[in-house]
């Protein structure tokens, strides 16, 4: 086995991970505690209703995994799509290669883990292959994935996930094989519906598609063995301009870990995490100046080429449009003194003196790209200018606060899980202890 999809279905197949770093488990960890907390989070926005209308309509009998964390169960792929579109229903989500790793992953893992009877232990590694088969990917690619229109969490996030689904099925390297270059046919998702409902059903499909397609190989079907590095294949299709590398095999998963390097970036705001940065720069010389929103005469910001991208929503009139608004990211940050949950409402981007404050914000564009995320510029900047005069300015801001290099730290992480799962039907603390303990032997039941 030679070639990269041979080679990541080897990976799935027979990982032989070497001996787990602690760090390793924290940040799976990490992602499991807080996909779940935004996935309870987000259970009842109108896009997580049509999902569960969606399953209910095909009417399938089984009973294989949970629904939203309750005694409803469905299909193991019916919950993966109905979960992963929870967990990204209101884009609280982590964030690392590009797109959002977990809320792809955690919901495929956990409905194939208690279809199969998994242990904490083995739900973890599944995650593992399923991040570093994505990183593998998403590191031979030179050009950005958002200014090409493509969403890495839903085309990336189906391969990576389907492999992480295969190995917990046991399939052997052939059978993995098939079910990676049938995921690969199965990707999809459009930079272009972002500000939708269709976004977070992206990484629902992603979910879904993963489990479907070993469901498929289960039963016999076959697909292409280079499916990834042909040059009709996978990775030519999503790099337009020829600079992905098809050349290789993967070298040293499960040996050297990119989880340890790229990590999981946790999101301290709902909000597309290219506004997150600004938005610590607003928040920051607020309070070291304590300025009025009337002295504001206008708030210039200067962002990456592909953030940028992502933002289009200049005029937002919902608390989803606001989500991809990085005029709404600053109105909020001055208004309010915060962007959280209750800011994402629509009668609170309706509101006289938030659309007042959106009108001053301006966006200019920086030529750089970040060494370690390269969807974002090295920095971002904002600079407040006064009707006085005075401009405040931020400095280059490298790191929002959660990433993965400028961590949330255990009390940070807890306290979000517990605000998401707050209004839930179930014991937060309870379900965070057991979370905490995701490595134990215990089977998957929550």
């Amino acid at each position: 086995m030679t070639g990269l999809t041979a080679s990541l279905a080897q990976f799935a197949s027979q990982p032989n991970f070497a001996p787990l770093p602690d760090r390793v488990v924290e940040i799976v960890q990490s992602g499991f505690i807080d996909t779940l907390g935004t996935m309870l989070a987000g259970r009842d926005e109108p896009v997580v209703r049509m999902a569960q209308s969606f399953v209910a309509d095909k009417q399938s009998s089984a009973q294989e995994a949970a629904v939203l964390m309750s005694s409803a169960m469905a299909s193991a792929s019916d919950a993966a799509l109905i979960n992963a579109t929870a967990g990204h229903a209101l884009d609280f989500d982590d964030v690392a290669l590009g797109g959002h790793p977990s809320t792809v992953l955690v919901p495929a893992v956990l409905a194939a883990g208690q279809h199969v009877n998994a242990t904490g232990d083995q739900a973890l590694r599944a995650y593992l292959i399923g991040y570093e088969v994505w990183a593998e990917l998403f590191v031979r690619e030179k050009d950005a994935y958002h200014l090409k229109g493509w969403h890495p969490t839903a085309v990336l996030g189906t391969v990576g996930a389907s492999a992480a689904v295969a190995h917990l099925y046991g399939l052997n390297a052939q059978q993995c094989q098939h079910v990676i270059a049938l995921a690969a046919s199965m990707a999809s998702g459009l930079v272009a519906n972002f500000g939708t409902m269709t976004k977070p059903l992206h990484a629902g499909r992603a979910a879904a598609c993963a489990i479907e397609a070993v469901r498929w190989v289960q039963k016999g079907l076959t697909a292409a063995p280079d499916a990834l590095e042909h040059a009709a294949g996978f990775l030519s299709a999503l790099s337009p301009h020829g600079a992905v590398d098809r050349s290789s095999a993967a070298a040293d998963l499960g040996q050297r870990f990119r989880i340890l390097e790229s990590g999981l970036s946790i999101k301290k705001y709902p909000t597309c995490y290219a506004t997150h940065r600004v938005i610590d720069g607003v928040l920051d010389l607020s309070a070291s100046h304590g300025f009025d929103l009337k002295e504001v005469a206008h708030v210039q910001t200067h962002i990456g080429v592909a953030q940028a991208s992502m933002l289009r929503n200049h005029q937002p009139h919902t608390g989803l449009e606001a989500k991809f608004s990085m005029e709404f990211a600053v109105a909020a940050s001055l208004v309010r003194g915060k962007v959280g949950l209750n800011e994402l409402s629509d009668a609170f981007v309706q509101e006289p003196a938030v659309k007042e404050a959106m009108s001053k914000v301006k966006i200019s564009t920086v030529d750089t790209q970040c060494t370690i995320e390269p969807v974002f510029a090295m920095h971002d900047r904002v600079q407040i200018h006064l009707h006085s005069g005075a401009v405040l300015d931020s400095g280059d801001i490298r790191f929002a606060r959660g990433n993965a290099m400028l961590p949330l730290q255990g009390l940070d992480l807890q306290t979000k899980f517990l605000d998401c799962v707050q209004s839930a039907p179930l014991d937060g603390s309870a379900l965070l202890k057991k979370l905490n303990a995701l490595t134990a032997q215990s089977h998957l039941r929550f």
